[in-house]
């Protein structure tokens, strides 16, 4: 999976897409994800066996060649009311089910999560599993229609998850928090209250993810840490005539309990 160089800096694209109509890259993201879990002894995640991808309800964004060969990274967002309950529900909802009664609350407006970030050794350090993908979640979620976020958050990705406009939320788990005892692994639970004002997020962010929002299709030099990277933003959501958020809010169910039993492997966390 080499990466191509230009100028010195990787090319990329980053492209967003619903679910079901790419389940080739779709199985190409799950291929990919699973190589880097297994790197780090994670043995699956909590995608009910990777069902997401037939979710109707489930948004991809993939980092990926411009040829469309090599797949770097990518994350999701799965709204509230699709095939399958949001995975922060699925990870959390057997140890405090007032989960539940939050995604519900916010699922009369349109919700979602954004979940299952990763990036590829070859292009780690280049911000695409931490900031790029994740501005670029946020400047999509308008198209779906969405007015809120979830995310599961490890420690390490708090602060910025804080920069892009989520807060803390700490009406559910231990002030918010829930324990994964043997990954020793502290996962919390942050909001994104407004993803069309943006008002808690930094400026220097909430600039980008306007921009990302407003062009939608650009070519961009990012920069992180004086590296640089060349990314070609692909974020305007096709056949979005065949999604109707306020049908899937009408057909949604309230998730009471989670009949799953928990597997400290299957994890999906931002």
């Amino acid at each position: 999976m080499a990466l191509i160089f230009k100028e010195g800096r990787p090319v990329v694209r980053l492209r967003a897409f619903r679910a079901i109509d790419d389940p080739k890259t779709c199985e190409r993201f799950i291929e990919g994800h699973a190589h880097v879990l297994t790197a780090i002894g994670v043995k699956k995640v909590t995608s009910s066996k990777n069902d997401w991808m037939y979710n109707p309800a489930a948004f991809v964004l993939i980092v990926e060649s411009l040829d469309g060969e090599n797949v770097y990274g990518g994350a999701r967002i799965h709204v509230s009311g699709g095939s399958q309950p949001l995975p922060i529900e699925e990870a959390t909802g057997n140890m405090d089910a007032k989960i539940f009664d939050l995604v519900w609350d916010y699922a009369q407006e349109g919700t979602g999560e954004g979940c299952g970030l990763w990036n590829s050794r070859e292009i780690a350090g280049y911000g695409i599993g931490s900031i790029f993908l994740t501005r670029a979640a946020i400047a999509i979620a308008p198209q779906i229609g969405i007015k809120s976020l979830f995310a599961l958050c490890a420690p390490y990705t708090i602060n910025l998850t804080k920069c892009v406009g989520y807060r803390l939320e700490s009406g559910v788990g231990n002030n918010g928090t829930f324990y994964y005892p043997k990954l020793d692994l502290l996962a919390t639970t942050m909001i994104l209250d407004d993803v069309n004002n943006l008002e808690l997020a930094s400026e220097e962010d909430r600039k980008a993810i306007l921009e990302l929002r407003n062009r939608g299709n650009v070519v961009r030099i990012e920069e992180l840490r004086s590296k640089e990277i060349e990314i070609h933003y692909m974020l305007q959501l096709d056949n979005m005539d065949r999604w109707n958020l306020s049908e899937v809010i009408k057909q949604m169910s309230k998730q009471k309990t989670n009949n799953d039993f928990f597997d400290e492997n299957n994890l999906n966390i931002l």
